[in-house]
């Protein structure tokens, strides 16, 4: 189930999950998944879990083109079954891996956010997106295989979305796996949860995180240090820190807050209008991440009394202790970054002026900063 139109399921500057060919730093979780498959205890309903861009749809991808590759044990002719397989590793060259690349595969189905009326993809995974698997199982029913439904992300589904997908979890149809990507399982239906077995993701370290961003053909920043900071361990967020400049708009940012409390009002108005830029929503939204990022790093630093390691800037280590210096100053911090991030998503959600919105937010940072002074 594919289409010729961008897909919401793929990171920018990433290839598609289902043209990932190695997954780094989730051995504990495909172990988990091959150990259950050749234990004979496959559960119907697998949910992904873990910080967004640490690989969850690429194990999904993973699991789908090993389980339509491999035969079930019973099917194994006249020689027997075979081996238990000792990884999820399927050839390139396998059939399953050639059409599942060619969005052919008759065993899988790809759910994610369609397209509207007005050919725009939507906000939320609809019912009928769902209500297609009728279809879906009905067609693969009578070459007696396994058929596979991912859905990416479980957490996009509405309210009747969501109903129907548990209708489907309490009366699964027969050698059907249903792999469920969520970023936030809390907001899933706890019947939905109940019945599915959690595979839990962990964020990559740096050696993991270095070769998953060479496998995309990335070229890695000048300081990986920096990046593994900002990243925490998420792929898709090294990926969009690279692609949108995030690295430099970090330490601008660093640096108009080594100017606190007087702040530098014309770096600041100068961050500000960059932001506002026509077509620069991707870079004003990170630039809105990139804060919350700050705000908890002064916390941290004046809750522990070191900045955190590693910098994520060129001299961000001396401004943190600057602003941080103790622990009332980093409760300070903890205390306003909720006011500051609802102030902002809220200007965000009424479509007050990017411009004016990241000034009043640099504003309340200097007022913070002011504090105690």
């Amino acid at each position: 189930m594919s289409d010729d139109h961008p897909s919401p399921d793929q990171a920018p500057g990433a290839p598609h999950p289902r043209e990932t060919a190695q997954l780094f730093g989730q051995d504990a979780a495909q172990a988990a998944f091959l150990g259950a498959f050749n234990s004979d205890r496959l559960h119907h309903g697998w949910l992904l879990t873990g910080p967004q861009g640490v690989g969850k749809a690429t194990l999904a991808w993973r699991i789908a083109r090993f389980l339509l590759a491999t035969p079930p044990a019973d099917d194994g002719g006249l020689f027997g079954a075979p081996p238990p397989p000792t990884s999820l590793d399927i050839a390139p060259d396998h059939p399953v891996a050639h059409r599942i690349l060619a969005g052919a595969e008759p065993g899988l189905a790809s759910i994610t956010r369609s397209l509207n009326d007005n050919g725009k993809v939507r906000t939320e995974i609809v019912v009928d997106d769902i209500r297609k698997l009728g279809r879906f199982f009905g067609l693969s029913a009578t070459d007696g295989g396994r058929r596979v439904v991912i859905v990416d992300s479980a957490d996009e589904m509405n309210t009747s979305a969501a109903n129907a997908l548990l209708k489907m979890l309490e009366e699964p149809p027969a050698r059907t796996t249903l792999l469920l990507v969520s970023h936030q399982p809390s907001r899933l239906l706890p019947t939905i949860r109940s019945r599915c077995r959690t595979l839990r993701l962990s964020p990559l370290d740096a050696g993991d995180m270095q070769a998953a961003l060479a496998q995309t053909g990335t070229e890695p920043p000048a300081n990986p240090d920096h990046l593994a900071a900002l990243a925490a361990g998420s792929v898709g967020a090294a990926l969009r820190l690279i692609n949108l400049g995030g690295l430099q708009i970090y330490s601008e940012l660093i640096g108009i807050l080594g100017t606190m409390p007087r702040l530098d009002r014309s770096r600041a108005l100068k961050l500000a209008e960059a932001a506002a830029e026509r077509g620069a929503t991707e870079k004003f939204e990170l630039l809105l991440n990139l804060i919350d990022i700050s705000l908890a790093r002064l916390a941290r630093t004046g809750a522990t009394g070191q900045p955190p390691e590693p910098q994520a800037a060129p001299g961000e280590a001396e401004v943190l202790l600057k602003l941080a210096s103790g622990p009332h100053r980093g409760r300070k911090w903890a205390e306003i970054a909720a006011t500051i991030t609802a102030r902002a998503r809220h200007g965000q959600a009424v479509n007050l002026d990017p411009a004016a919105l990241v000034l009043d937010t640099l504003f309340k940072m200097q007022e913070t900063a002011s504090w105690g002074q």
